[in-house]
């Protein structure tokens, strides 16, 4: 039986609404030493994106 892949939803900024596909290009990237690197928006600046499945 062939398995069907659901197209993959945006990833969303919490603080603007900026959506954009996870691990796209249009994400920037930030370096925090003791959590690692996190995703930040492009638009405002902010790390509190939701990733959505």
């Amino acid at each position: 039986m062939a398995r069907s892949s659901s197209p993959t939803l945006p990833s969303r900024c919490l603080s603007c609404g900026f959506e954009a596909a996870p691990g796209s290009g249009e994400w920037d990237s930030v370096d925090s030493p003791p959590l690692g690197t996190m995703t930040q928006c492009p638009d405002c600046g902010s790390t509190n994106v939701m990733n959505r499945e």
